[in-house]
This record gives structure tokens, sequence and C-alpha cells, in this order.
């Protein structure tokens, strides 16, 4: 209990100093990087499988409740930009997997692991609850989350700056408020009794899977659902003090093998950011700022704010972010675990 105890006080802390120094997913990274100081210098650093399941819970329960029902109504509208925006990150994903194992040598559950255009926050503890190496997972998510947020954004704007700002109907919105805690408490129940049947199913990330599930289905049924941004930001402390504390010294000083996949990668999705968005704003009547915004490998809720900050007010943007964000998270795994028994 004790060194349970120190580890999340830990985490806590160097996440907190990330996050006020406005790391991209600073909770999850510093709480990584503390916990994993802390196993390296005094091997003192525990969590239990528990915390992995509960930070598969709330992250499931907080991409649930992002969903609206007018998202479905759109999905009529958006399905020819949301299957290339599927279809080339599916793409991506399994070539740069196939490069990434074969230029550092990783197994092929970790490689396909590392390209995958998921969440900082969920694509890591997914791979370990698969068995992949989270701790080289967690180091290529987070150079993609760095270069979504940091890099892409000012690169688009600077390739678009003799693009006239153009209105639409509707506004980015804000995702996951806070709301009620009897909501919450709603929501989180939901979530865990379905996240517990997950667990017992059988089927690869379960947990989250059934989490997210249960909480979309509330949503539509009920029209509402709530998960607290606190509450996510537990989750990314849980998630990074567990990777965190299955790190040693042997396995950091294995990650240089990964530098140059890595920076690869994020060329690569550089590439598709102008290939796809040149693409979407051909053929599905987007502007090229919003076009290459869409292709952009940023979370959901980070591209409400970056395309609110960038004067863009297209909801339809934010709407296929989470599409991708849902359908990666549930579907990709899957295919991942299979391909990667295949090939393994």
């Amino acid at each position: 209990m004790v060194r349970l105890l120190i580890t999340l006080a830990v985490g806590v802390a160097v996440g907190l100093l990330f996050f006020k120094l406005k790391v991209p997913g600073g909770m999850m990274v510093g709480a990584l990087v503390g916990v994993t100081a802390l196993n390296i210098g005094t091997g003192l650093s525990y969590m239990p499988p528990e915390a992995r399941m509960a930070a598969q819970i709330t992250a499931g329960a907080f991409i649930g409740a992002t969903v609206e029902k007018s998202d479905l109504k759109r999905m009529p509208y958006l399905f020819k930009p949301a299957a290339l925006l599927l279809g080339s990150m599916f793409v991506l994903n399994m070539v740069m997997g196939v490069v990434i194992h074969t230029l550092s040598g990783v197994d092929w559950l970790t490689a396909f692991f590392c390209a995958v255009p998921g969440g900082m926050s969920d694509v890591p503890i997914i791979a370990a609850d698969m068995g992949a190496n989270a701790g080289d997972v967690a180091v290529a998510q987070f150079m993609r989350l760095v270069a979504g947020i940091g890099i892409f954004p000012s690169i688009i704007m600077r390739v678009t700056r003799d693009e006239p700002a153009e209105e639409r109907s509707g506004a980015a919105r804000v995702i996951a408020k806070d709301s009620s805690w009897k909501l919450v408490v709603l929501t989180m129940v939901v979530a865990v009794v379905c996240g517990v049947i997950g667990k017992k199913s059988g089927i690869p990330v379960g947990t989250l899977l059934f989490a997210m599930l249960g909480v979309i289905a509330l949503k539509l049924i009920f029209g509402r659902a709530s998960i607290p941004m606190w509450l996510k930001r537990v989750a990314q402390v849980l998630s990074g003090a567990y990777i965190g504390a299955s790190l040693g010294l042997e396995d950091l000083l294995g990650m240089r093998v990964l530098i140059i996949p890595v920076l690869l990668l994020v060329l690569v999705y550089a590439c598709n950011c102008f290939l796809l968005g040149g693409v979407l704003h051909r053929f599905c009547g987007f502007t090229r700022r919003e076009s290459m915004l869409i292709a952009t490998p940023a979370g959901a809720s980070d591209m409400a704010l970056i395309s609110s900050d960038l004067d863009i007010h297209n909801p339809d943007l934010i709407v296929l972010q989470i599409v991708r964000m849902v359908l990666v998270i549930s579907i990709f795994p899957q295919i991942i675990h299979v391909l990667a028994g295949i090939l393994g």
C-alpha cells in the first residue's frame, strides 16, 4: 500500500507539473516520466492491474460521452469524407507498422500500435492490455500528439494564409462538459458495469470497448451522459503511472531504436495531412484549412479547441474527428491483434 501511495503521489505531482507547463498530454506524460524515474531510481514504483482497468473504463466512458444524436444524423452526409479519412489512416497504420517493425526490430503488435492514429491516453493502455510494449507505444503516440497539436496547425495556417475565412452554421462544441454529480455517477456506473462485462467477455480491449458502447447507448437513449474533465485527468495519471511502473532502465535504453522510425512516422503523417487534405477539399466541399485539420492526427477534444482558435466553426470537422476516434479505438486494435498473431 505504501508503494502504491508513493507511486500515485509522484504520478500526480509530475503530471500536474507537465500539465501546468502545457506539455501535450501533460497529465499522462508527466505521470509516466515521474513514475519511470521513481522505478529506475528506487524500484518502489507499483501499480496494480486494477489501475489499468479503471483507466480503460474511464477512457471508454469519456469517448462515449462525446457522441451526440446530431452526430448520427449528420453521418449520411459525412460518409464519403469519413470513409476517405478512415481508409487512409488504416493504410498508413498498416504500412508504418511494417516499417517500424523492420527498422526497429520491435514485435509486430508493438509496431502496429505505435502507428495507430488514436489517442495518447487510450492507445498505450490498450496496447498494454493486448500484450504490446506500452512504453514504446507511449513514446510514439506522444510524438504523434506533439506534431498534431504543436506543429501541424501552425504549418496549416501558413500554407492556407491566403484562404478567406468561411463562416459555417453551428460551432465547434466543447467536448465532455462537466455536469451534475448524479449524471456523472450514472455514467460511471453504466461504464463500470459494461466494462466488467467486456473484461469477462475475453474480447481484446473489451473493457474499454464495452464501457464506450454502454455510455454511447446511455447518451443516445436518454440524451445525457457526462464525464468531467478532471476524471479523465485521473485516468491519464493511472495510465501513465501503470506504464511507468513497468519500465526499467533497460527498457528505457531500448527505446533509442525507435527514434528514426518515429520521426519517419511523423513525417508520413504530415504528408498524409497534405495529400488527404487536398482530396477532401476537392471532392467533399471542405475548405483547404478545414480539410487539412480533418486529416490532422490529434484528438477530438484537441481539435475542438484548435479549430476555434483558427476561426473555423464547421461542426462537421469535430464530428469526423469523433468518428475517427471511436472507430480507431474500437476496430483497429481488433484487426491489429489478428494480424500480429498471423505475422508473429
